[in-house]
């Protein structure tokens, strides 16, 4: 084989050799920025969900250490407001409350202002009180589209220069007065349901009245979850 020949090849297979590494390179990347998957196992069904650690990633890392934890089996959904949402997460089918590790810092307006999601139907958000950086282990999946449950993100500058909220419009406002303010916080959404929304819809319709410590939204036949495990 003459020597051009010879060289022909060695750079051909280098170029093979290359492209194959560049292959298991992106499969590799494609791997690791792969969304995980959780999936849910209760009496109305299975359905699947997936999390986003580049949107909210203290709230998925705390989700996803309760399901690694076995927290949510033996759960149920335990306000259930058709037209509106399902929560679950904190209660057992006695409704004893669930013992839980500390709150997690409200991440909703820094994942809005990274492309997130918002509070659209079959998102997951993390449920909490009055206190933004309330949430713990609780839960809920949209069931429509709640504009209201939104966080604002604030735009750059110190005073603000322009913000508008709820149609109003507010000029050269201190940066302090909007970081502090409760209502622009909203909800945080970590994720969504990519299989199995008929069995959320299943549950959000189910019949519900007084149950345990609530008045009302608890579904009279309870609606359990069984068990919640990572699958991807």
């Amino acid at each position: 084989m003459n020597s051009q020949a010879t060289s022909f090849k060695r750079r051909t297979l280098s170029t093979l050799a290359l492209t194959g590494l560049l292959a298991v390179s992106g499969w590799q990347t494609a791997c690791a920025d792969a969304a995980p998957r959780v999936k849910f196992t209760t009496s109305e069904g299975d359905f699947v969900v997936e999390v986003y650690p580049d949107k909210a990633p203290k709230t998925v890392e705390n989700f996803l250490q309760y399901v690694k934890d076995k927290h949510y089996d033996g759960t149920i959904f335990h306000r259930v407001i058709n037209n509106f949402m399902v929560q679950g997460g904190g209660f057992d089918a006695k409704y004893a409350e669930k013992p839980s590790r500390p709150p997690v810092r409200h991440e909703g307006q820094e994942a809005v202002a990274k492309g997130g999601d918002k509070n659209t139907v079959g998102t997951l958000a993390m449920a909490r009180t009055s206190d933004p950086h309330s949430a713990t282990a609780q839960f809920f999946i949209n069931v429509k589209d709640n504009d209201f449950l939104n966080p604002t993100p604030i735009p750059p500058g110190d005073p603000v220069p322009r913000f508008e909220y709820q149609g109003q419009v507010y000029e050269n406002t201190p940066r302090a007065k909007l970081v502090n303010a409760t209502q622009l916080f909203g909800y945080t959404v970590f994720g969504k349901v990519v299989s199995g929304m008929d069995v959320v819809n299943k549950i959000k319709s189910v019949p519900t009245g007084a149950g345990g410590p609530f008045s009302s939204d608890v579904p009279k036949t309870p609606v359990l979850i069984k068990s919640v495990s990572l699958i991807q």
